[in-house]
């Protein structure tokens, strides 16, 4: 029997081989982008999985004077891993790690710059399940000078010898010889620590770090005993902070825990965060099932739309089945395994799909995205099982409904046609264009939101501008490498600074002697070269600049951002930006006390995530510099990049030089954003098409069912337009419900969703127009496309057949 039911749903399906197509290609497009987007989450959510241990990482709440708001930071002091261990019985084991980025190591004489070399306690591969291909867990990083490599820096660095046991050197101020003891395999992508090797605390450490209370530079992990409550430790850390910091710091922090599962994908709020690999905001792994799982939704509207469409021509055979003796739970069943059968052509097109996209998805996400059809054993069955509910759920109605026609009336002719099934067709007409429009509406609005964040100006010129690593070395010769740069024609202005612009700027304590005595404040700093303000074109709105004419412009001078100079302000009634300069002012505990000489205009040195929070610049020459900035000019960019190496090679030889462009950097800070718009573009488009392929079978089959009346109306004389408006007019009021119904809904959700921006757009209703015009005009295209065909029709043939 139930060979006999697949014959005769084969024989359907090639009987109606339009409507079929189209059935299995929209289903096809809806598992695919489903499966396509489950692949994705999937690795979203498999961050660190790979741990066995109960982690927490340790992180702060910052709520210093002066600040623009509380800073949640991913930052820890070097004493509490091992007090709080001592103090709380819940906490088993804890590991402090640092990191020394675009660290030289040198093995004879060659050099590699790793990108990232950890620091980190001894036990940090007991408390961490990274893989250890050779060396003892329990003692690689016990001794001091031990470094760890991964399999790819050995190799780097030693070929094919075995590493064990051999020496690598990091020539920075001293020379630091570490033996290697280990070798690590290859970091998983789904770590959110991502590194090329790590060496021993014991290293660099010393004894006065357990009396740096108030010193944040290192991430402390925790190990905690099972089923610890970790509301109830975290409510013990105030206490804590009392017991070991004086009454005047203490009120500044908070202690917070977070889970080690949650550091990739819950940490969009924490700054300083800057060991966290593509970091991602878990809302949008949300987003992105929700969004699949509705345009898979839309392509099973379509097939009981159709489905219910073509009931008229089954009702015949309904009949005589069931006058012959069917019963209605065999017809019901039999039109299951139609649709079940439909389903399975389409996993068969959406297992096709998947592997012609999941490239192109690699390459938009950046991530090592695989699809495991025949490595996991589970998933073969879990697709096939997700396709027979699928089939069996979309095909549930139309199964029903066809089931339920009564025999007499259908063989004499009178089935009744009508308003139920028609108004469960539009119900679903209208769910899907629902759909489509709130999608077509957050596309534009994360695209424009994208683009205002790209494009704003930022305050500072970031166009043509190389930064320059520095270590110890090109340190040393930076002023000879700043004139040598400056005696090239492609070289317009050079500079340097601790820190780069567009990253979380370490915050410092800093004191204002003010009209009302002296006041401290927490504000974000950074140590720059006189010539800063120039290159990167910030304006003044006080004061004056810094100048190698001034004797106290190194280390007694700073400049001020607006932010900070109006929280001065709220300090001083009464006072005005002019009246600021010259008031004494210095980094809080140093002998740095001088002077404010200038006002900056407000620039973002950030994202535009965030607030622009308060700033002081200090032109100090003898601290060091981390980054040198070099202005380009003209259109041979190449050439000129080509010029500063030669330059490089010639003051800094052996030196490899390590170069970006500060806007490609900027961009970087948005890529999450840019994929995320990128991603829901490409569902919005694949909903549209589904959605568009069931209005076009829908109009099909509309135009089928009344040719007869088309052809009458044209013999009376009707114009081919009133033919098109007459087929498309109930369509076009489907749409117009759907835009009604999508709007305040789209409102509510980008609301929310812009509130994440520091700096965002305004919700501007056109959108909401322009989104429900474009779905108007492609429901009229796609319904139009037949309605002319049935128009132009020959209505002589039309009424003889």
């Amino acid at each position: 029997m139930i060979r006999n039911y697949i014959k005769i749903a084969w024989r359907n399906l090639w009987k109606n081989l339009f409507f079929s197509s189209l059935n299995i290609f929209g289903l096809a497009t809806g598992m695919a982008a489903c499966i396509v987007i489950m692949i994705f989450v999937n690795y979203e959510r498999s961050f660190d999985d790979f741990h066995t241990k109960n982690i927490y990482r340790l992180n702060e709440v910052q709520n210093f004077p002066g600040a623009v708001a509380p800073q949640q930071v991913a930052l820890s002091m070097y004493p509490m891993g091992p007090e709080m261990k001592k103090e709380y019985p819940e906490i088993l084991d804890f590991v402090r790690l640092n990191a020394m980025e675009n660290m030289d190591l040198n093995v004879g004489d060659k050099k590699i710059v790793f990108p990232k070399i950890l620091c980190a306690d001894s036990n940090f591969l007991q408390l961490f399940d990274f893989k250890l291909l050779k060396g003892n867990r329990k003692s690689v990083l016990q001794k001091p000078n031990s470094i760890v490599l991964t399999e790819k820096s050995a190799k780097l660095l030693f070929g094919n010898e075995n590493p064990i046991g051999q020496t690598v050197s990091r020539i920075e101020r001293d020379t630091i010889i570490f033996q290697v003891t280990g070798v690590l395999a290859d970091i998983p992508q789904t770590s959110h620590l991502q590194f090329d090797g790590v060496f021993s605390f014991s290293t660099i450490a010393r004894p006065d770090f357990m009396n740096n209370w108030g010193d944040n530079w290192l991430v402390t992990y925790f190990e905690l005993a099972p089923k610890t409550n970790t509301a109830n430790l975290e409510k013990k850390f105030p206490a804590f902070l009392g017991k070991h910091m004086s009454e005047d710091n203490r009120k500044f922090y908070e202690l917070f825990l977070q889970r080690l599962p949650d550091i990739h994908s819950n940490s969009v709020n924490i700054t300083h965060d800057y060991h966290n690999f593509q970091k991602f905001d878990k809302r949008y792994t949300g987003i992105f099932s929700t969004i699949a799982i509705i345009v898979l939704l839309i392509a099973c509207i379509n097939f009981m739309n159709l489905a219910t469409a073509k009931s008229a021509n089954r009702a015949m055979e309904v009949g005589v089945r069931k006058s012959i003796g069917a019963l209605r739970v065999q017809l019901g069943f039999q039109f299951i395994i139609e649709s079940v059968l439909i389903c399975l052509f389409a996993l068969g097109l959406a297992l096709l799909m998947v592997l012609l996209a999941l490239p192109y998805v690699r390459n938009l996400s950046e991530r090592q995205l695989e699809f495991p059809l025949f490595t996991d054993p589970a998933l073969p069955g879990l697709l096939l099982g997700g396709t027979i509910i699928t089939g069996i759920i979309a095909g549930l109605y139309p199964s029903l409904y066809l089931s339920s026609f009564q025999p007499a009336r259908v063989l004499k002719g009178s089935i009744v046609s009508g308003k139920p099934k028609s108004l469960f067709r539009n119900v679903l007409v209208v769910i899907q264009f629902t759909s489509s429009v709130f999608l077509i509406i957050a596309t534009i609005f994360a695209v424009k939101q994208l683009r205002f964040m790209q494009d704003k100006d930022p305050g500072f010129n970031r166009e043509q501008v190389m930064m320059l690593r520095l270590n110890n070395k090109s340190y040393r010769k930076y002023n000879t490498i700043k004139e040598s740069l400056l005696g090239l024609t492609a070289v317009a202005s050079v500079t340097a600074s601790q820190q780069r612009l567009g990253n979380n700027l370490h915050q410092t304590s800093v004191i204002y002697h003010g009209a009302n005595g002296a006041k401290e404040l927490s504000v974000s700093q950074n140590v720059v070269d006189p010539d800063f303000l120039n290159l990167y074109k910030i304006k003044l709105i006080a004061g004056r600049n810094f100048s190698n004419d001034y004797e106290t412009d190194n280390g007694k001078a700073y400049v001020i951002n607006e932010t900070l100079a109006q929280e001065l302000l709220r300090e001083d009634k009464g006072a005005t930006f002019e009246s600021l300069i010259g008031r004494r002012f210095g980094f809080g505990g140093m002998d740095s006390v001088g002077s404010i000489i200038g006002i900056s205009k407000n620039f973002n040195f950030n994202s535009l995530h965030h607030k622009i929070e308060t700033l002081c610049l200090l032109s100090q020459k003898d601290w060091g510099f981390s980054e040198m900035s070099v202005r380009l000019k003209g259109a041979d960019t190449k050439a000129a990049i080509e010029r500063v190496k030669d330059v490089w090679k010639q003051v800094v030889p052996g030196e490899p030089i390590d170069y970006k462009f500060l806007d490609e950097l900027y961009n970087e800070l948005y890529k999450s954003d840019k994929q995320v718009s990128e991603i829901v573009g490409i569902l919005a488009a694949l909903a549209i098409l589904i959605s568009c392929l069931g209005l076009f079978g829908l109009a099909s089959f509309s135009a089928e069912k009344r040719i007869r009346e088309i052809g009458i109306r044209k013999v009376l004389g009707a114009s081919v337009q009133s033919m098109v408006g007459l087929l498309s007019v109930d369509f076009v009021r489907l749409v117009v419900i759907a835009n009604i119904i999508a709007w305040p809904i789209a409102w509510l959700a980008l609301s929310n969703w812009l509130q994440g921006f520091a700096f965002r757009i305004e919700i501007n209703w056109l959108i909401f127009a322009v989104a429900g015009l474009a779905s108007l005009v492609i429901a009229l295209l796609t319904v139009s496309l037949q309605a002319i065909k049935a128009a132009w029709a020959n209505p002589v043939k039309s009424l003889r057949t």
